[in-house]
């Protein structure tokens, strides 16, 4: 299988073979935001058949299964997905060489929980890698939801299940334009988003974690320019209300949000491997330096939803559009959602 991508606002290239790989590229590209042919890729991934051990004869030992010349980084069982990888920084792209090398362990995910073994497998091959290299440009992940809506750059930030699918689920319908349901990268001057599906709890796809389902995109732009940060929280009354808050305040939920994603829990130690074993970049990205930029760039809001989710997005961009100084407002109209 062979598919070109806009992803993590790089083009990502994929040569896969067998039947498992191919179902994993399909479960990460579907057919979302497909890269035009004369575009150089960014990102190489060649996935291979065989089941053969990397050779690490003369590398030096990074950390326990992670070998480097210097050049070259060798994971065995990266990230504990059943996937060796082999990562070469080349002048222009990042050629990534994948081997399937399962244990007994990951058969048994497999047959238990295939979903899962598919989401691991889908992040080291397509996700992180790309994280790496758009943090060699500049850019950091984030956790955030992003969409344009009515002429504003959102970004939604806040804690797992507070009701940022909840609010994208209604951006298509408000005319708008999802970036990134999830997972997106930033320099603080642009939001590209990661791809992958939507996740809703009344969707049919590929399970995912907390219930929710994934399902296809109907329309995907592949970045905005964020003009305002919202930070959502739980509130108790039956309206939604927003506020002005401080830059700080909105940096910190958006670095914290970051650090404690589950999706992003295994890509700090992969991007500080590839930083050791190539002396490219930071070992560490620059989070909150990035996210303290964004801040100061756009106008940061809280919002507080009701505990049942019936704000759609085109309320909440109406609602900033109004709110000035530092008081709040409530939602008067409101439209009947999905549960987050």
């Amino acid at each position: 299988m062979k598919v070109r991508m806009r992803t993590a606002g790089l083009v990502v290239e994929v040569d896969a073979e067998g039947a498992w790989a191919s179902l994993v590229v399909e479960a990460g590209a579907g057919q979302l935001l497909p890269a035009q042919g004369e575009e150089s890729a960014d990102v190489r991934v060649r996935v291979l058949g065989g089941h053969a051990r990397p050779h690490v004869a003369g590398l030096q030992t990074l950390t326990r299964s992670a070998w480097s010349d210097g050049a070259r980084v060798v994971l065995e069982d990266a990230c504990a997905s059943g996937l060796d990888l082999q990562l070469v920084p080349r002048p222009d792209h990042l050629e990534v060489v994948a081997t399937p090398r399962p244990s007994w362990r990951h058969r048994l995910l497999g047959l238990a929980a295939p979903d899962r073994r598919i989401l691991l497998a889908r992040a080291v091959l397509l996700q992180y890698p790309a994280l790496w290299w758009a943090g060699l440009r500049g850019h950091v992940p984030l956790h955030a939801s992003a969409a344009s809506v009515d002429g504003l750059g959102l970004v939604l930030a806040g804690p797992g299940g507070v009701g940022k699918s909840t609010l994208m689920a209604t951006v298509e319908p408000a005319g708008g334009h999802a970036v990134s349901d999830n997972v997106c990268v930033t320099d603080a001057r642009s939001v590209h988003g990661l791809l992958e599906p939507a996740r809703r709890d009344d969707a049919g796809g590929r399970r995912m974690p907390h219930g929710r389902r994934e399902s296809p995109w109907r329309l995907l732009d592949p970045s905005l320019v964020p003009t305002a940060v919202v930070v959502l929280r739980r509130g108790q009354g039956p309206a939604a209300h927003v506020r002005r808050i401080g830059a700080e305040e909105a940096a910190r939920e958006l670095v914290g949000g970051t650090y404690v994603a589950g999706e992003l829990r295994r890509y700090w130690s992969f991007a500080a491997t590839l930083g050791l074993g190539t002396g490219l970049g930071l070992v560490h990205p620059p989070v909150a330096a990035v996210c303290e930029e964004l801040v100061a760039r756009t106008r940061t809001f809280e919002l507080l939803l009701p505990p049942t989710p019936t704000t759609g997005v085109a309320q909440v961009a109406a609602l900033l559009r109004g709110v000035e100084g530092g008081g709040s407002a409530p939602v008067t109209e409101t439209m009947e959602v999905g549960q987050s």
